[in-house]
């Protein structure tokens, strides 16, 4: 279980990135983070692992507080980030040089056929597309066997049909271990294919809004008409969060839809 309580981040300079921010992931759940820029998704995420220090608050994942990078908890950030002068092999190898070298090998090549990239082993990152480099750092992450995983805005650079065939991509990966997921995007829809539930975040400084569970089955269709409704829904909650921000109302606690 991993729990994020009474969580706030204010910086140096002043600025309140995040405030009383409390979410309970459940194993196995995939949470997707929506808001605008400036609400304090990727610090949120940050802070979760263990890459930055909360001001107020902790998170906990299994009961133990989450104070540095663990294991556990692996991260996919919006750009591949590869090293170019190691081979994809390398690159997915590179968290598990510490595992006795028959394991490292087992372990990075049932990644690389789970992301479909065991022929581009040998191949250094400028060889690859901006999908194949994205799908080598999803079996960078996945390689540790995390159970938990933060995906930061993963494909929020790529092509539409590019950004569709991960997504479905992710879901298959997901489901050979399942792990927590939790995923940062500015994309509603992807947020709905992709999530069990839905934290909107209002901005200035950054706190939950709205959480979602759209009771839609999964494969999720873009074409139902029941998957139309709930993206206008969280539209609509998202609209919402800009007017209290720009009108100066206070902000209402969160809510469920």
């Amino acid at each position: 279980m991993l729990t994020i309580e009474s969580l706030s981040k204010r910086y140096p300079n002043g600025h309140l990135a995040l405030t009383g921010i409390d979410l309970t992931v459940r194993p196995g759940e995939i949470l997707g983070v929506v808001g605008g820029s400036g609400c304090g998704k990727s610090t949120l995420l940050r802070i979760v692992s263990g890459l930055e220090a909360a001001t107020t608050g902790r998170v906990t994942l299994n009961g133990t507080a989450v104070t540095a990078p663990r294991e556990e908890i692996g991260f996919v950030f919006q750009e591949p980030r590869l090293m170019p002068w190691l081979s994809v092999r390398d690159n997915v190898a590179f968290g598990i040089r510490h595992l006795p070298r028959a394991e490292q090998a087992a372990r990075t090549e049932e990644a690389l056929r789970r992301v479909g990239l065991i022929d581009f082993a040998g191949a250094w990152p400028r060889q690859l597309s901006g999908g194949m480099a994205q799908r080598a750092a999803l079996a960078r992450a996945l390689v540790g066997r995390p159970s938990v995983m933060l995906l930061d805005e993963p494909f929020s650079a790529l092509d539409a049909l590019t950004r569709y065939d991960l997504q479905d991509h992710l879901l298959h990966l997901w489901s050979f271990e399942r792990p927590t997921m939790i995923l940062v995007t500015h994309d509603i829809e992807e947020a709905l294919v992709l999530c069990d539930r839905i934290v909107v975040m209002q901005p200035g400084p950054g706190r939950v809004q709205t959480i979602a569970t759209p009771p839609l089955s999964r494969p999720r269709d873009r074409a139902d008409p029941l998957f139309e409704d709930w993206k206008h829904r969280l539209l609509g909650e998202l609209s919402r969060s800009f007017r209290e921000r720009h009108s100066g109302d206070e902000a209402f606690p969160a809510a469920a839809i």
